[in-house]
């Protein structure tokens, strides 16, 4: 099912006959919140308003009038057993043939949506990084795979998100916004080390992560002390990214556990009054 922004364009394009479907309101146990749309056209659609048999009504109800090309009114749902779904709530559905005052607003939105999302920079287009790029690649965050080698991130085939090639990965940290995550797996320990630090020395990142070992993990807090003096620094730090909870190091399976813990921590980061202004040390190799 499409997602991006580029998505969407493509799906009007080609449908030039589409229904858009609403979540007007939403009360009590319901699987989408108010404001949730889809797209519905003859042969495919566009987003989701929960799925289940409440989805299920609302296309065939869009589809019918798509066919008759009668009029569309609210309908409202109750989600219980007489549908076969046991949510408990109540859901209101609006519907609305899509013109082009519809289509402006639709591609506005998601293009904002798109803007909004919190990045992520994954330093390393290796096996691991590949695998955690593809599973960031389905959640709503602006993925970002950097590499100082063109012939790995060339190799790289994700959809759905960026890649960026640079000498110079700590820079990509300093220039990056507020609230982005950082995951450094590179092929290199000392590169992993100084883009590291370069990220642990902004105080306005959601996250900080670095692939390794405990005897990895140990060697980067001495080097820390060592070359920034500011131990403290370390705390922020989570060593080995994905934890330790499933025993596996199998690159799906860390890319799994990690981009869980990025997206929570991404999605749900609120800016402090310490993080204002931004600490931006520079890291010297």
């Amino acid at each position: 099912m499409p997602t991006n922004r580029d998505d969407i364009r493509d799906f009007l394009n080609r449908r030039k006959h589409a229904v858009l479907a609403e979540v007007r309101a939403a009360d009590g146990s319901t699987p989408r919140e108010a404001g949730a749309w889809m797209l519905v056209a003859a042969d495919c659609i566009f987003g989701t308003i929960g799925g289940g048999q409440l989805e299920f009504m609302a296309i065939d109800h869009a589809r019918r009038a798509l066919e008759s090309g009668a009029q569309m009114n609210e309908i409202t749902i109750p989600l219980g057993p007489e549908i076969g779904q046991c949510c408990g709530g109540r859901v209101s559905l609006g519907f609305k043939r899509v013109d082009r005052t519809v289509a402006k607003t639709l591609i506005e939105k998601v293009d904002l949506e798109m803007a909004q999302r919190p990045h992520v920079y994954v330093f390393g287009a290796g096996h691991v990084g590949d695998a955690l790029a593809m599973a960031l690649s389905l959640v709503p965050l602006r993925t970002i795979l950097v590499d100082t080698r063109e012939e790995e991130l060339s190799a790289t085939q994700v959809p759905g998100i960026e890649t960026c090639l640079t000498a110079m990965p700590e820079a990509v940290v300093r220039d990056a916004p507020a609230g982005s995550a950082f995951v450094i797996l590179t092929h290199d320990h000392a590169l992993d080390f100084l883009i590291t630090a370069e990220a642990l020395g902004r105080n306005d990142a959601s996250y900080v992560g670095m692939i390794g070992s405990k005897t990895k993990r140990a060697t980067f807090r001495s080097w820390l002390t060592r070359e920034l003096g500011r131990p403290e620094f370390f705390d922020r730090l989570v060593c080995p990214v994905g934890r330790t909870a499933v025993k596996d190091k199998r690159p799906t399976v860390i890319a799994a556990l990690a981009a869980a813990e990025i997206m929570v921590s991404a999605l749900n980061y609120r800016p402090s009054p310490a993080a204002a202004p931004k600490e931006r040390r520079r890291v010297n190799a």
